[in-house]
């Protein structure tokens, strides 16, 4: 799903729901795909941060928004990055 920042935008964050989350459809988000194969990888994904800050001890939303990666590679090194994706149809 692609995050939002509010009615009719889009951020360049993701994130994978692991459950039904229809709640937020109508808050904006926009769900684009599902994983029917290799579910392994998702599963493998670091996930000992939680949610992000201050709600649990990940990212500060803001300070991603101002520092990037910088921060997130000084503060969060065990993150995994997206690096390449193919679109299959």
């Amino acid at each position: 799903t692609f995050a939002t920042r509010g009615p009719n935008t889009r951020t360049v964050q993701l994130f994978i729901n692991f459950g039904d989350n229809a709640r937020l459809d109508g808050m904006g988000f926009s769900p684009f795909g599902e994983v029917v194969q290799g579910m392994e990888i998702v599963d493998s994904l670091y996930n000992g941060y939680g949610e992000g800050a201050p709600r649990g001890r990940g990212p500060d939303q803001m300070r991603i928004q101002s520092e990037g990666n910088a921060y997130l590679k000084a503060d969060f090194g065990q993150l995994d990055y997206l690096i390449s994706a193919d679109i299959v149809q």
